[in-house]
C-alpha cells in the first residue's frame, strides 16, 4: 500500500468547513490502496473546536505532531473577543474598527506572510524530513488556508525534489478578506510571489472550483484538478420542522449580509399573517454584528434564532429538519467562484436551497443542475419573494419537498476516489 504524507492545519477537534476535507479523504484513502499518514500542529490556536469529529477520524491512522508558535495567542491579551473574530474570519466594516482592530489586521497582513502560521513552516519541514525517511514516504500533500501549510512543502520540494500535492480549499491572494488586511504594495508583491513559486513548484494543483482553477491557469502551467468539497452522511428522512425554518449554516460576514432577503421577509411578515405566523429564522455559526443589526432594525429579530457553532452531527439533523436553506455570497465578481462546503450538504439533506450571490457564482449553476433549488442575484428582489410565496404555500397545503438529481458525484467517496488517481502518478 502506497503512502502519503499530508500536512494540515485544521485537524481535530478543530471545527468548521475547513477540517472536514481532509478528514473524509483521510477516512477513504485505504479504499483505493493508499496509506494516508497525517502530520499536524500540536498545541494550535482554533478559533472554533468540535469535538464530536475526533470520532471521525479511522483507527489505526498514524498522526504525528509538531509544536508550533502563534503569534496571535499575544494578541489575545490585548482583546480575545477581537482576536477571537479576526481570526475567525469576521471582518467589520473600516468605520467600525477600532483603533486596535485597525493595528492588528496591518500586522496580521504585512508582518506574517503569508499568515500567522509561519512560525511553523521550518521546524515542521526538519521533523518531516526525518518521518520521510522513517516511514519510506515519497509523497507529500498540502492544504491551505493557512497558505503558510504550501510553504512546507515548497522548502521539501526544493531540498529533496518529493512529490508535492498542493490542494487550496480557496484562492490565495484572490479571497475575499486578503484586502482588508491593509497590505502595503511591498507586501502585496510578496504575497503574489510567494503564490506563484508554490503554484510553479508543485507536482500537481487540486483546487475545490473551476473557477479557481481557471485564475491559476493564467499563473502557472502546472496541471490543475478540480475536486470539490462533498457531504459523507447517508441520507435519512427526519421530521421537518412545523415552522418555515429559513436555516443559514456557517459563518455570516459582514460583507455576505443578504439584505435583499431580510427586506422582503419583513415586507412578508407585514403583508401576510399566515407567513407572520410561521417564518422561523435560523443562524447556526458565527454572524456578524451587522447582520444582526440589519435584522432588527427591519423588525425581524423576534423570528431569529442564533444558535452560534454546533458540533457538526447537530447541524447536518437542523439542515434535514429545515423547510428552506439559505446559501449566501458576498455580490462581487471575485467571488464567483467560491463554493461552499456547505451547498454539498445541503444537497445531501434533500431541502430547496435558495442561492443569492454574484452573477455566474458556480455554486448557483450547481443548485441549478442538480435542481435542488432556486438562485438568484441579489437585484432580483421580484423573483425572490415570488420564490419565497410559492414555497410558502407548498408548505402550507401538500408540504415543501425537492426532487434534486445526480448528486452522488458529490459524495466523499467518490470524490476521494478523483484524488487516488491524481495520487497514482504512473498513470497521470
Amino acid at each position: 500500500m502506497r503512502k502519503v504524507l499530508i500536512v494540515v492545519y485544521y485537524w481535530p477537534p478543530a471545527g468548521g468547513p475547513g477540517v472536514q476535507r481532509w478528514l473524509k479523504f483521510v477516512k477513504y484513502l485505504r479504499d483505493f490502496d493508499i496509506e494516508p499518514i497525517v502530520f499536524v500542529p500540536k498545541n494550535p490556536q482554533y478559533p472554533i473546536q468540535d469535538q464530536s469529529l475526533l470520532d471521525d477520524i479511522p483507527k489505526g491512522i498514524k498522526i504525528y505532531r509538531q509544536m508550533i508558535f502563534e503569534p496571535l495567542r499575544l494578541a489575545t491579551f490585548l482583546s480575545r473577543k477581537k482576536t477571537k473574530r479576526i481570526s475567525s474570519g469576521i471582518i467589520q466594516k473600516y468605520e467600525k474598527q477600532s483603533f486596535l482592530e485597525r493595528t492588528m489586521l496591518w500586522i496580521r497582513g504585512n508582518l506574517f506572510i503569508p499568515d500567522a502560521r509561519n512560525y511553523w513552516v521550518k521546524p515542521s519541514v526538519k521533523r518531516i524530513k526525518q518521518i520521510l525517511n522513517t516511514e519510506k514516504i515519497d509523497t507529500v500533500i498540502t492544504t491551505g488556508p493557512p497558505h503558510s501549510v504550501h510553504l512546507i512543502g515548497l522548502t521539501l520540494k526544493k531540498q529533496l525534489n518529493i512529490k508535492w500535492v498542493t490542494d487550496f480549499r480557496d484562492p490565495w491572494t484572490t479571497i475575499g478578506y486578503h484586502s482588508k488586511l491593509k497590505l502595503t504594495s511591498v507586501s502585496k508583491r510578496r504575497h503574489k510571489a510567494l503564490e506563484k513559486e508554490v503554484l510553479d513548484h508543485a507536482d500537481k494543483v487540486v483546487v475545490t472550483s473551476a473557477q479557481t482553477k481557471l485564475e491559476f491557469e493564467t499563473l502557472t502551467k502546472t496541471p490543475i484538478k478540480v475536486i470539490t468539497n462533498g457531504f459523507d452522511e447517508p441520507f435519512k428522512k427526519t421530521k421537518l420542522d412545523n415552522d418555515f425554518t429559513i436555516s443559514h449554516i456557517g459563518s455570516l460576514l459582514t460583507e455576505r449580509n443578504p439584505k435583499s432577503l431580510w427586506k422582503i421577509l419583513a415586507a412578508l411578515v407585514q403583508e401576510n399573517e399566515a407567513f407572520r405566523e410561521r417564518l422561523k429564522i435560523q443562524l447556526i455559526g458565527v454572524v456578524g454584528n451587522e447582520v444582526l443589526d440589519t435584522l432588527e432594525n427591519l423588525g425581524l429579530k423576534s423570528y431569529v434564532r442564533h444558535m452560534g457553532y454546533l458540533p457538526h452531527n447537530e447541524v447536518i439533523e437542523l439542515q434535514r429538519n429545515s423547510q428552506v436553506l439559505l446559501l449566501l455570497e458576498i455580490d462581487a465578481k471575485k467571488t464567483q467562484g467560491i463554493l461552499p462546503g456547505k451547498l454539498f450538504e445541503y444537497l445531501n439533506a434533500r431541502r430547496p436551497i435558495l442561492a443569492i450571490g454574484p452573477e455566474g457564482w458556480e455554486a448557483a449553476k450547481i443548485v441549478e443542475q442538480t435542481k435542488a433549488g432556486m438562485a438568484l442575484t441579489p437585484q432580483q428582489m421580484t423573483d425572490l419573494k415570488n420564490v419565497l410565496l410559492k414555497w410558502f404555500s407548498e408548505f402550507q397545503s401538500q408540504g415543501l419537498k425537492i426532487q434534486s438529481e445526480d448528486i452522488e458525484k458529490y459524495s466523499r467517496r467518490e470524490l476521494t476516489a478523483s484524488l487516488a488517481k491524481i495520487l497514482t502518478w504512473e498513470l497521470s
